[in-house]
């Protein structure tokens, strides 16, 4: 029996524990899955030490960065992109971070991408952001960050976007926690009347299903997509990782 687990912060909402302990239950395995929920980074290298047969980690907010090193390793996607959301734990004890957000995320968009969808603006700047913006640059489509404070010529910020950088950007995808449950009427303070019928909106929050965000991009006629199938698409490519433990 081997143990899995996610690595977190105010986790008890997540998608991966259900996820995954439903799979093992389908599959026949006599594998656990449970939450690590540590306020602080420096809490996990105990969980390493006293979790015996432990095989696998998937890492979210606030982590997918200040994990990194306490790894041996990184695989080379997560080293291009800077922040891991998975890691393997090798026989020999060794950690190995991957990426397979951009995986998850890249598959999801796909079939939702139309010719006008060639710009896109980012929301938030956090590990999960920096997956997306890998998989947009290997999608081919220009992306521009949106964070509270400027961070070079490849941002605005909420305070200098206009209405019509927003229509000059047909793709839009939310990587803040804003509108997460159970803080569901908030979103991003962007200017919503750029919004048409040219856009898809992307949303990596699955709980709501359907958030603010994108109930006001719906009723603008945008596409909207939310993270749900993200989330399955990385969870499986996860699971391929672990298994070549």
């Amino acid at each position: 029996m081997a143990k899995f687990g996610l690595i977190g912060k105010n986790i008890d909402y997540s998608f991966s524990k259900s996820y995954f302990n439903k799979k093992f239950e389908n599959e026949g395995l006599k594998h656990t899955y449970k939450n690590y929920d540590i306020d602080t980074i420096d809490k996990f290298p105990k969980i390493i030490s006293s979790t015996k047969k432990l095989r696998g980690l998937n890492v979210t907010i606030p982590y997918k960065e200040t994990i990194i090193p306490y790894l041996d390793k990184l695989h080379k996607t997560a080293k291009k992109i800077n922040a891991v959301n998975t890691i393997k734990i090798t026989k020999k004890g060794k950690l190995i971070g991957y990426n397979t957000d951009y995986f998850g995320f890249k598959k999801s968009i796909e079939p939702h991408l139309k010719p006008q969808h060639k710009k896109a603006l980012i929301l938030g700047t956090g590990g999960a952001s920096k997956a997306i913006a890998y998989a947009l640059k290997k999608l081919g489509i220009k992306y521009k960050y949106v964070s509270r404070k400027p961070t070079g010529n490849n941002a605005f910020t909420y305070d200098s976007l206009t209405e019509n950088d927003i229509k000059s950007h047909q793709i839009i995808i939310n990587c803040t926690p804003l509108g997460t449950y159970p803080k569901t009427n908030e979103c991003p303070n962007i200017p919503y009347d750029g919004i048409n019928g040219t856009h898809l909106v992307f949303d990596l929050i699955y709980n709501p299903e359907e958030t603010k965000f994108l109930t006001i991009a719906k009723i603008k006629g945008a596409t909207t997509c939310n993270g749900s199938k993200m989330l399955e698409l990385q969870a499986e490519k996860a699971w391929k990782i672990w298994q070549k433990c």
